[in-house]
This record gives C-alpha cells, sequence and structure tokens, in this order.
C-alpha cells in the first residue's frame, strides 16, 4: 500500500472518530435536557443544597484566568523597568543642552572661524564644505536657545503668577487643562519643525531643493521654541498656584485630573503599537512633571530665602503628585493589558527598542543626535524645557562675586559629571538588553506543529514576489528567522509584510512593524538593521 493511500486512510478514521464524539455529546445532551424536564420541585431543591461540580472540567479557562490575576500584579514592575530606562534616556537629553551643547556649540564657531580664515588664504580647499552636518546642526540649536532665552527673559514670572493668583479654581483647572493639551500638541509638531530646519540646513549640494530657504525654517523653529517654552513655564506657574495656595481644591483637582486619563484610555481597544505609544508618552509626561516640580521648588525657597522648612513643607505635595502620576500609570496599563490580552513582556520589548535606538545613536555614523531620536521615539523636546529653566535660574541666582562665579563653574563641572555618568550607564545597559535579547532569541524553542503526526499536511499560503525584482531589494539587510522571538511576539502577522517566502513558518523579508527602529508607519525610510536578527 502507498503513503497516498495510507494518509487517506487515516484522515478517514479521524473523521470518523470525530462524528461519533459529535453524536455521542449530542445523545448525551439531549438525555439531560429529558432529566432537566421531569425534575421534581423536591429534586430541584435537593440538586441545589446537594450539587457539586469540578473545576478541573475547565481547566484550561481556569488557568488562564490565573495567568491574567498574574499578570496584572507583574505590570507595575515591568512598566517601571521601562520607565525608569525610559527616564534616564530623556535625561540624558535634558542635562545634553545644559552640558556638551555649549562646548559643541562653542567649538562649531571656532571651526567656522579658522576654516573661513584657512579658506581666505588658500589653505583650505573651495569645493568643501566650511562646516559639517554636525556642526551646522550644533550652531543651529544653540542659536536658537540664546535667542528664545532672551525672548523668554522679557517675560515677568511675577506679574504672570498674581494674574494666575487672582482667578477662580474653575478656570485655573480649565487653564491647566488647556495648557497640558497645548504641551502634547506642540511636541507632536515641534520635532517636524526641528527636523525640517536641520536638513534644510544640511541637505547635500547640487540637488534639486524644494524648500522656502533656512532663514525661513530657522524662523518658523525658533517661534515654535519660544511658544512651547511659555507654555511650559506657564505650566509651571500655575502648577505653583496650586501647591502654595492657602486653598488645595486647586492642586486637588490638579490631582484628580490624572484619574480622567483612565476614563479615556482603559475601554478603548490597543494593540503593541498603541501600547508603546501610550508608554513613551507617560515616560515623557513623568519627566515632564519633575522638571515642572523642581522648577516650583526652585521659585518659591528663592520667595522664602532658601530656608529648608519651606523645603518640607513643599517635599510633601510634591510627591504627592509624582505618587498620583504612578499609581494612574499602574492602574491605566494593567488594565490596557488586561482587556487587550497582551503579556507582561511586552514591555521589555519596548525597553530593548529604546536600547536599539540608543546604540544606533552611538555608532560612528549616526543617522542623527540622541536626543533627536528621543525627540522622535517619546515625543520630548529637550529645548523648550531648557530654555524655562535657564529663565528660572537667571532669575533665581545672582552673580555678585568671585566665589559665586566659582561655585556656578563647579555646578557645571559635577552636572557635566553626571551626564557622562548617565550615559556611560543606559549605554551599558543597552548592551545588556540587546544581548539578553538576542540570548532569548537562541534559547527560544518554537511550539510543536500541531498537524505533526497527524497525517495531515500544512497549506500551502499564495506565492508573495520575489525580493530580488522590487525596487527596495538592495535595503533587504538581515533575515527573520521563523524563531524570531522579537519579531513573534511585537510583529503580528498583519503588520508584518513580507517581501521573500512566507509557507511552513518560514519568514523572509522585511520588517514594516512601526515600532521598528526604521521608523515604521509602513514605509522604509533607512535601511534597516535589525537589533536582534542582524
Amino acid at each position: 500500500m502507498s503513503d497516498k493511500q495510507v494518509n487517506n486512510n487515516n484522515n478517514n478514521n479521524n473523521n470518523t472518530s470525530q462524528q461519533q464524539q459529535q453524536q455521542q455529546t449530542t445523545t448525551t445532551t439531549d438525555a439531560e435536557l429529558n432529566n432537566l424536564r421531569g425534575l421534581s420541585f423536591r429534586d430541584y431543591l435537593k440538586t441545589e443544597l446537594r450539587r457539586g461540580y469540578l473545576l478541573e472540567n475547565d481547566e484550561e479557562r481556569y488557568t488562564a484566568r490565573r495567568e491574567k490575576v498574574y499578570t496584572f500584579f507583574k505590570i507595575p514592575r515591568e512598566i517601571e523597568k521601562f520607565v525608569a530606562y525610559g527616564f534616564f534616556q530623556c535625561a540624558d537629553s535634558f542635562f545634553f543642552v545644559f552640558t556638551f551643547l555649549p562646548i559643541r556649540f562653542t567649538l562649531a564657531i571656532w571651526c567656522l572661524l579658522t576654516r573661513l580664515l584657512r579658506k581666505i588664504v588658500g589653505l583650505y580647499a573651495s569645493n568643501r564644505r566650511i562646516l559639517k552636518p554636525a556642526e551646522i546642526v550644533d550652531l543651529l540649536k544653540g542659536f536658537m536657545v540664546i535667542v528664545c532665552c532672551y525672548l523668554i527673559g522679557n517675560i515677568d514670572t511675577s506679574v504672570c503668577y498674581h494674574i494666575i493668583k487672582t482667578q477662580s479654581t474653575i478656570k485655573l483647572y480649565l487653564f491647566f487643562n488647556m495648557l497640558e493639551i497645548a504641551d502634547r500638541l506642540m511636541s507632536a509638531f515641534g520635532q517636524d519643525t526641528l527636523d525640517a530646519l536641520f536638513w534644510t540646513a544640511t541637505e547635500p549640494r547640487g540637488r534639486k531643493r524644494e524648500h522656502f530657504g533656512v532663514l525661513f525654517h530657522l524662523a518658523i523653529a525658533i517661534i515654535y521654541v519660544t511658544l512651547h517654552s511659555t507654555i511650559v513655564l506657564l505650566q509651571a506657574l500655575t502648577l505653583n498656584v496650586a501647591i502654595n495656595s492657602d486653598n488645595k481644591g486647586l492642586l486637588t483637582i490638579v490631582i484628580s485630573n490624572n484619574f480622567v486619563e483612565l476614563k479615556g484610555a482603559v475601554f478603548k481597544k490597543f494593540d503593541r503599537n498603541n501600547l508603546l505609544q501610550i508608554s513613551c508618552s507617560d515616560v515623557r509626561e513623568r519627566f515632564h512633571n519633575c522638571v515642572l516640580l523642581l522648577v516650583v521648588v526652585i521659585q518659591t525657597m528663592k520667595e522664602y530665602a532658601w530656608r529648608e522648612e519651606r523645603l518640607w513643607i513643599l517635599l510633601p505635595d510634591c510627591l504627592l503628585v509624582c505618587g498620583t502620576e504612578v499609581l494612574v500609570d499602574w492602574l491605566k496599563h494593567a488594565f490596557i493589558t488586561r482587556f487587550n490580552d497582551i503579556p507582561a513582556d511586552a514591555y521589555r520589548d519596548y525597553t530593548t527598542l529604546l536600547a536599539s535606538d540608543l546604540i544606533m545613536c552611538k555608532q560612528k555614523y549616526a543617522y542623527s543626535d540622541h536626543s533627536d531620536l528621543v525627540a522622535r521615539r517619546m515625543g520630548f523636546i529637550p529645548l523648550p524645557l531648557g530654555v524655562v529653566m535657564y529663565r528660572i535660574l537667571s532669575q533665581s541666582i545672582t552673580l555678585t562675586n568671585p566665589t559665586s562665579y566659582l561655585i556656578l563653574g563647579t555646578g557645571f563641572l559635577c552636572l557635566l559629571s553626571f551626564r557622562v555618568l548617565n550615559g556611560i550607564i543606559i549605554l551599558g545597559k543597552a548592551c545588556d538588553l540587546i544581548h539578553s535579547a538576542q540570548t532569548r532569541r537562541v534559547h527560544y524553542q518554537p511550539p510543536p506543529d500541531p498537524n505533526h503526526g497527524t497525517g495531515r499536511t500544512r497549506p500551502k499560503p499564495d506565492p508573495k514576489p520575489d525580493p530580488v525584482g522590487t525596487p527596495d531589494a538592495k535595503h533587504d539587510r538581515h533575515t527573520v528567522p521563523d524563531d524570531c522571538e522579537y519579531h513573534r511576539r511585537i510583529c503580528d502577522g498583519d503588520r508584518f509584510q513580507n517581501f521573500g517566502k512566507w509557507g511552513g513558518g518560514e519568514r523572509r523579508g522585511r520588517c514594516f512593524h512601526p515600532i521598528c527602529v526604521c521608523g515604521g508607519g509602513g514605509e522604509r525610510r533607512e535601511p534597516h538593521i535589525h537589533p536582534i536578527t542582524s
């Protein structure tokens, strides 16, 4: 007998056994229905009092429910790991404005002057660029910070504080919500404005340029940073009024406003992409609130002549604001993962994604600076916050003698050392995360084939076009195997557009997933080197 006939016999036997089981189930159900129809009142009461049941008959469902409970309590720990790593990445970008950006700005000016002088005397090639793209970006960033600090310095914060303080509680609550919405909208629009400026200023020569010029984009960027800095400054003043006011009603309303976020997020449908965006937004919001609270503390301590007892009065309210934010994040993510069946390991993959961004920007020929990558991933733009912090510090600290300048220099060195230490720590952590992800991929065991040993063959899907003839074939930099844990968890079938073979559990091609390092959005913008499978 041939193998084909044996397989047909096995399939017929399986179909016959399944039909017998269905008939037996139907017969049993009919018998139970007949018994229930003839049940007397006495037997009904007796059944209700003595009726037993076995939970193990539905073992799979109860086990799944228990795992959901365990996952619910694991979410706070996993989200805090992700938030902590993202928080220090935001801190790295924020401290860059005060430490390395002034140094790089000074070096860029020095290179500009020396190369211009060499070009005048004929020691510098005329066809070469005077400044490199990174030096041009540093000059633009430094110039924007200087101009925006000058413009923000004309705002009288004392007058703004008293105007805000004289308003009613309801008006302040509405004003605070309007500022929060405006801050998010400006963050979404701001990085596009800055990227457009940087690309316009560094675009290679010889191309057909379709833009309005560098000065136009520079003016728009300065207007954006100034407006965003003003919004952040007003946020800090409103929070200052809420904390230092005798009536704690506004502070209570501001704190309770966080719980409104639960209503808008918990009962919606989310996938892993949306959850990543929410998680990055929470990281950015938490760091933003910490900077606002620091501004409030500095302003209040200055008004009270830096007395220590005032700090201990402010500390409980600041901790209450931070604690409420953390609690709301825990509840929000716990219920989102509960309702959408997202495992807790998703946050580990998100942390690996942040680590891959950091690794890419630390390469010799990176696509952009780390602060720009953080801005694109999390929506955190450090320039407006840096301008506001400079405005508050310049108003709160006076330099009157050489000792004060010595203290300022010592503080700058301490801040520079902290930024270097923070950068080393997050870079080392990124290497560990990438290494652990690669280890998990090596030791990952794919699930067994349910058709193995049944005589049935896996159906073959429709053939996909080969990548050799596609326009983007030159960007195919890696192969995604069938046991890739990273893509199995993050890139589902609907999001994975394959330009190679797809059959028998084998995946080959490029990943267009929105949260991957290529930028996403269904469009390949840069050659993609996967952080795990490359």
